[in-house]
């Protein structure tokens, strides 16, 4: 069994976006502050897929949600 913390550059490779720091970085800046009514799969930038992915991701308990939630953190944050 892989015990291996995921990070938040795979997490975005997972959902099939850029995976740099910079790219992450302007991701959240143009994508913040997500409305707190708001779940963070039924965020309006998501294709279906990537919905599909966090919500399962979440459902599932899987190893994906400590990265999730960083997201979903960084998201609901205002951009500086």
């Amino acid at each position: 069994m892989d015990t291996t913390a995921h990070t938040l550059e795979q997490l975005f490779a997972q959902l099939g976006l850029a995976d740099d720091s910079e790219s992450i970085e302007r991701f959240v800046a143009q994508h913040s502050p997500l409305a707190g009514e708001v779940l963070l799969c039924d965020a309006p930038f998501w294709n279906p897929s990537q919905s599909t992915f966090l919500r399962s991701a979440w459902k599932s308990d899987s190893d994906w949600v400590p990265m999730v939630d960083t997201l979903d953190t960084m998201l609901r944050k205002p951009p500086q």
